[in-house]
Formats: C-alpha cells, structure tokens, sequence
C-alpha cells in the first residue's frame, strides 16, 4: 500500500501555490504595469528544478490569470500576449542563471535585468505589429513612448521579487512542514 508523505508532497506544492497566488494577484487593482509577470518567470526558473516544468507552470498560471482577467474585464487577451509571454519565458531563463545562488543581491540584478528584458522585448511587439510605423523613428517612438511605463514595471517585478523569493525564504525556514534540510 502506498503512503501519502505529506511533508514531501507539501513541499512540492509550495512553488506552484506562490506561482498561482502571484499571478492572481494581477487580478488586484494595481498601478500600470506594476505586476509578477517576470517575477513569475524569475522565480518559477530559479527554484523549479524540471527545466520544463518551470516554462510550463509560470506560463500556466499566467494564462488562468490571463483567463480570468478575461471574464471579468475583458483585458486578459491582447495582441502584445506572445511578446508578453516570451519576454516572460526568457526571464525563466535568467532565474536559471541564479539557480543555487538565490542571495539578495542575485535576485535583485536577474530581477533588473528581467525588467529591461520585458521592456525591450514588448515594445519591440509594439513597434512590429505597427503601432507607430515600420520606421526607425517609429521603434524609436515606441521606446520613448514607454518610459512612463518602465518605472512600473521595475517597481513591481522588484516588489514581486521580494515578495516571492522572500516569502519561500521564510516558509522554507520558519514552517516546520516545508523546512529545507541543508546539506552539511
């Protein structure tokens, strides 16, 4: 007969469950672009160790948020969505790079680094599908017209970094059921 390990299966079930509560957190009026979008990738790469699965679960969430945001606003899907959702993938990549080495100063350069990343990436979308001409000056209003923005989503992907990797930093240290035995 097989035994449910409830600590083990916990502990499993912590990184997703913090995946789900930050992208449903874009469901909460916010300011603009103050949102987990990358934090969701950095995070998901950082910690979730089947390189797959930390594509799949991050992009997962972020489509039920996308979803719901969908019934209840009509905002959930848009023309920007594969620009927002590789800028996002690529985030996941730059949480590899911290894999292990998950320190204060680790997160807050990968989750800076994730924001120009976002920044650069959608805005190209922008410009490509059109929206201020298919010139150089075009791409270059595109950008101009952005900064406003960026201030946003720097502000959030730190806040929601801090958020995330902060509160698995506590959860793995101070709850007995998902503690994170350290190797000697």
């Amino acid at each position: 007969m097989n035994t449910l390990n409830l600590s083990t299966d916990k502990k499993k079930l912590l990184i997703p469950a913090i995946i789900l509560i930050g992208a449903c957190s874009r469901l909460i009026p916010h300011p603009m672009n103050f949102t987990p979008i990358a934090a969701l990738g950095l995070f998901g790469g950082s910690y979730i160790k089947d390189k797959r699965m930390a594509f799949i679960i991050p992009m997962a969430a972020m489509l039920f948020s996308d979803l719901l945001l969908q019934i209840t606003s009509g905002t959930g899907f848009h023309d920007q969505m594969v620009w927002v959702y590789g800028s996002m993938a690529l985030v996941t990549m730059i949480g590899f790079w911290i894999r292990g080495r998950q320190q204060g100063h680790n997160i807050v350069i990968a989750s800076l680094l994730g924001s120009v990343l976002f920044f650069l990436l959608t805005n190209f979308g922008v410009w490509a599908l059109g929206y201020y001409g298919y010139t150089a000056s075009g791409l270059a209003q595109t950008y101009i017209m952005a900064i406003p923005f960026f201030k946003g989503t720097i502000l959030g992907d730190l806040f929601y970094n801090a958020a995330f990797f902060g509160s698995y930093a506590m959860i793995t240290r101070y709850v007995p059921a998902f503690a994170v035995k350290k190797a000697n």
